[in-house]
């Protein structure tokens, strides 16, 4: 299923284009899994960085009171790291403390994906004009949104552990500190 889904994104002259219309088909079903260790296994089996960003993106976006409407970029990433919540829906029996940890799974996550596809590589390209610019050995675009301070990271961050702090009302489990981090 994963090389099919990588394969379905790269035949398109568009990239991005092709992602986004794979990645609306398939959220619903993402919504529905039922148990965090399937959610994971799917997303972090997932050969195509383009497509896992896209699901992420999804499923954030669905996440925030407000969504937002501007493109992926690292400054989308920290509203979301502002605005989002854990989803209801994935609000089963498990302690609060647990779905905050994938959150914050699915942050570092999202930014991992981000920084493959766009930081690192040409992948918004098509796999024919990606060949000639690495050849030519091109530095990918970076959008203006993609600069962003060492404050604005720290300030969001600090934003994020106060409400984190104020939901959970305890200090925080080894693993979420370390995830924090991590993330940070």
């Amino acid at each position: 299923l994963q090389q099919m889904l990588s394969m379905a994104v790269e035949v398109d002259r568009s990239p991005t284009c092709s992602s986004r219309k794979i990645a609306d088909d398939i959220f619903p079903f993402i919504l529905n899994i039922p148990l965090r260790s399937q959610r994971e296994a799917l997303l972090n089996t997932m050969e195509s960085q383009l497509l896992r960003c896209r699901l992420l993106e999804l499923l954030f976006q669905h996440s925030c009171d407000v969504p937002t409407t501007s493109s992926m970029s690292l400054d989308k990433i920290l509203y979301f790291l502002s605005h989002s919540s854990v989803l209801p829906q994935f609000q089963d029996e498990t302690a609060t403390w647990q779905r905050w940890d994938e959150m914050l799974q699915y942050l570092s996550l999202l930014l991992l994906s981000y920084q493959t596809f766009l930081l690192a590589e040409h992948l918004r390209s098509s796999l024919s004009d990606r060949m000639d610019l690495i050849v030519q050995q091109a530095k990918p675009r970076r959008q203006d949104s993609d600069d962003i301070s060492q404050l604005d990271v720290q300030l969001k961050m600090n934003d994020f552990i106060s409400r984190m702090q104020e939901a959970l009302g305890q200090p925080f489990p080894p693993q979420i500190q370390e995830k924090l981090f991590m993330l940070q």
